[in-house]
């Protein structure tokens, strides 16, 4: 049972329609997606230079982001589009092999075929980066990739993206690129002991997962006074209503939804505000001098 439940799933190139791509629509999912947030090489300015290395500490060791260059040797170059949709639909790599959920491929499930494909010509686009990133620093069990298997069985939807026919085309265009290619929810939402999201908080905040700081509720119980024009305002230039800029990793992706259309900046911000007020879990007490553990 554990070896039926844990095969990764993979899409086969004959399921895949004729298709001509347009790269013009897979710069848009780059830049949802965030592609370049995790995939740009650290410490240079190039966000187009895709060669990987970006290290990502969480409490199941640590992850480092892979090159998704078009270097035929140490990016992916030689894959077959159908690799890459199965990578992204599925998390599965062409060696088939699970890839851990460090990789948001939970959310980007939910995105088009259409979209992914556009993103693999676009990626096709750029220039090829030489390198392989160092590999991943976790620890047993967590590095066997056949119990992924079962993390995707329990916290992986299957489900595509199914618009509400009772809401706008913008509210449902804001839901897909929040809910899917932003993956917002993975960085925004408190998780479990096996790191799966806890549901019933999605978009809630938590615990940052890189181990330093706390991810903000985003939901109307943390952001209620925001309007639709300042989430806007917010993702194109990181600055809040209170006159506050976005730091750490959110700064990275405000270098993303910077490059978005006014329209999908303006359709993210219509579902985020649209959101219910959801109680996040409850912040840990900072410890006065007198509770310091290294107080004496």
């Amino acid at each position: 049972m554990f070896w039926w439940l844990t095969i990764p799933a993979v899409v086969a190139s004959n399921v895949l329609p004729a298709y001509t791509p347009n790269s013009a629509n897979g710069l848009t999912t780059f830049n949802a997606g965030g592609c370049s947030s995790c995939h740009a090489v650290p410490g240079q300015p190039d966000r187009l230079k895709l060669g990987g290395g970006l290290a990502i500490p969480s409490p199941f060791g640590t992850f480092r982001v892979p090159n998704i260059s078009p270097d035929p040797a140490d990016g992916i170059g030689r894959w077959t589009e159908a690799e890459f949709v199965t990578a992204m639909l599925e998390g599965t790599s062409p060696a088939g092999r699970h890839y851990f959920p460090a990789f948001p491929y939970a959310s980007y499930r939910h995105a088009k075929v259409e979209d992914v494909r556009d993103l693999f010509a676009y990626l096709k686009t750029l220039a090829p980066v030489s390198g392989k990133a160092p590999d991943h620093d976790v620890p047993f069990p967590f590095n066997v990739r056949r119990n992924v298997g079962i993390w995707k069985f329990l916290f992986m939807d299957g489900k595509p993206f199914a618009p509400d026919p009772a809401r706008s085309a913008q509210w449902n265009r804001g839901a897909y690129l929040v809910n899917g290619l932003g993956h917002c929810a993975e960085c925004h939402s408190p998780r479990n002991f096996l790191g799966g999201i806890v549901a019933a908080q999605r978009l809630a905040g938590g615990p940052n997962p890189e181990g330093e700081g706390w991810v903000p509720n985003i939901t109307q119980k943390r952001l209620g006074e925001w309007g639709a024009k300042d989430f806007a305002y917010f993702l194109e230039t990181g600055q809040t209503p209170e006159g506050d800029t976005a730091g750490g990793s959110m700064a990275r992706v405000i270098r993303n939804t910077s490059q978005l259309k006014p329209e999908d900046r303006a359709a993210m911000a219509e579902y985020l505000k649209s959101l219910p007020p959801v109680e996040g879990p409850p912040r840990p007490k900072k410890a006065t001098k007198s509770q310091s553990p290294d107080s004496g």
